[in-house]
């Protein structure tokens, strides 16, 4: 796959492209990803920074199942139940991209989400060669 990043040293602090171009490649589309719990059962209720790293964790081991990596993503959309977190979202997804692949990105606010004690979920579409 081809791919080519827009975006401007704002946009890369920020850790997304206003747009991603890729050639080839297959295409995952990847649904929404929850974290209620970490991988042990722990309860991540109230825990904002845990469950959005659980969240990328399962990103990656889905794209890892897909045959890709986090890198492979294009584009996501973020939903947050509140919107005090929405710099702290953006600080702690640049743990989980590389500085040149940063996908296109969409954060929304939403007033809840599908279980009360959930703050974040995740979708995103990637291409994989």
């Amino acid at each position: 796959m081809k791919r080519t990043n827009l975006s401007s040293a704002y946009q890369r602090s920020r850790s997304y492209s206003p747009a991603v171009i890729t050639e080839g490649g297959k295409t995952v589309w990847l649904s929404g990803h929850l974290a209620w719990e970490d991988e042990d059962g722990n309860s991540l209720d109230g825990d904002f920074e845990g469950q959005v790293r659980c969240v990328f964790r399962k990103l990656a081991a889905t794209m890892i199942e897909a045959g890709g990596t986090l890198d492979n993503i294009v584009t996501m959309t973020a939903f947050l139940t509140d919107v005090s977190n929405n710099t702290r979202f953006v600080e702690i997804r640049k743990e989980f991209f590389s500085d040149d692949s940063y996908p296109a990105s969409t954060l929304i606010t939403a007033a809840a989400l599908n279980r009360p004690e959930l703050m974040v979920e995740i979708n995103a579409i990637a291409v994989i060669t």
